[in-house]
């Protein structure tokens, strides 16, 4: 299987003049996404595609756009001078945070159907099961994430920057002010969100390092661009969290659903990576890049977590940028140089270099499970 946020992290990495376009990634980012675009307001992007040994994708895929995939693709096409195709993915996220076929709160779910979007409510992924003969859907992909949802928020953030339309700020503070009202844990950070089917969600108490990494990179820029005080103490109220769970050298994962820090044998090589590129005034924050060189590092590439049984694309591709932004220019573009080998005819890139690699985690967000069945 192909990811589509494999290929658009790597390719903001590598820069985004027009002299340069061609030694991006972009080229392979039009050809995967622009087909899906043409010729409609509002649409999303499917973020996988069958891999080469594949004729079809799992019933769970088959038809999903996941909502972090589409924000970065709004944000990368932005990147590659693309932007009316950014605000075809920009108008369906406001669109699918404006009507929903249970809640009329604001919030986004994790994915929706991909393709063009009708009137009303966005459709959400799911498949015919024909041996229980009912409709299947998927509980993570109808919940909402808080890290989605600021993902959301930064690509119509990107769009509002990039064409000074007020409706993507608009649909920005939308978003942020129903994190505000929904995931708030009092002023020590921001919880995981919601899980499960219509209409009655459970709400996940636990909170992500890397979700309050992404409210606080929302809050920080929306403060910046409104000067609303709400959204000042958003911002502190993550970067409590992302203080809470700096450990010297690295980061952990974030807290329990009790409130206690998550084990320090559960690594994530995001965690390592978001919360200092994303806080400018965390120095010391910068040591988890080497921690994440010393433990996640795997060939020519980073794996998710500890293990090392193999490199994750996406990851590496923040690595990259990780080293970019730290003035590694070798490093990074030794990470990007591998990568090419990962592209495929499609123009996307493999997720993976092997079968699968393992992640340590849960497919289940709400505890029930804790079977590290995600890969």
């Amino acid at each position: 299987m192909r990811l589509l946020a494999m290929l658009i992290l790597s390719m903001v990495l590598v820069g985004t003049s027009p002299a340069r376009a061609e030694l991006s990634f972009c080229p392979g980012l039009v050809k995967a996404v622009e087909p899906g675009l043409k010729g409609t307001a509002a649409a999303f992007i499917r973020s996988y595609e069958p891999g080469a040994d594949e004729d079809a994708l799992p019933l769970g895929l088959s038809t999903t756009a996941f909502v972090y995939d589409n924000a970065l693709a709004a944000i990368a096409l932005v990147a590659c001078e693309r932007v009316d195709q950014a605000r075809t993915i920009g108008n369906a996220l406001v669109q699918a945070a404006t009507y929903d076929r249970t809640f009329d709160d604001g919030r986004l779910r994790n994915a929706y159907r991909a393709g063009p979007l009708g009137r009303g409510a966005a459709l959400l992924p799911g498949w015919w099961d024909s041996q229980k003969n009912i409709w299947g859907e998927d509980p993570a992909q109808d919940g909402t994430a808080t890290g989605n949802v600021a993902w959301a928020a930064l690509a119509l953030l990107t769009l509002h920057q990039a064409t000074g339309e007020a409706a993507y700020l608009s649909g920005a503070k939308r978003l942020m002010d129903w994190i505000i009202a929904n995931a708030s844990h009092g002023s020590d950070g921001f919880s995981g969100g919601f899980h499960g089917y219509d209409p009655q969600q459970v709400g996940l108490t636990w909170m992500s390092t890397e979700h309050n990494a992404d409210v606080y990179a929302v809050a920080s820029w929306l403060f910046r661009l409104t000067s609303a005080p709400r959204y000042r103490d958003a911002a502190k109220t993550a970067h409590r969290l992302l203080d809470r769970t700096f450990r010297g050298d690295h980061f952990l994962l974030g807290t329990k659903p009790d409130g206690s820090l998550a084990d320090d044998n559960l690594l994530a090589l995001d965690v390592q990576l978001w919360p200092w590129m994303a806080v400018p005034d965390a120095p010391d924050w910068r040591r988890a890049l080497g921690f994440a060189q010393a433990h996640l590092a795997v060939d020519d590439g980073f794996d998710f977590n500890g293990d090392r049984d193999g490199v994750w694309v996406e990851g590496t591709a923040q690595a990259a940028l990780a080293y970019r932004m730290v003035g590694n220019a070798a490093a990074s573009q030794q990470l990007l140089a591998a990568m090419r080998n990962d592209g495929t005819s499609s123009g996307l890139l493999n997720a993976t270099r092997s079968a699968r690699v393992s992640t340590g985690l849960s497919i289940d967000p709400s505890g029930t499970s804790t079977s590290p069945d995600f890969f």
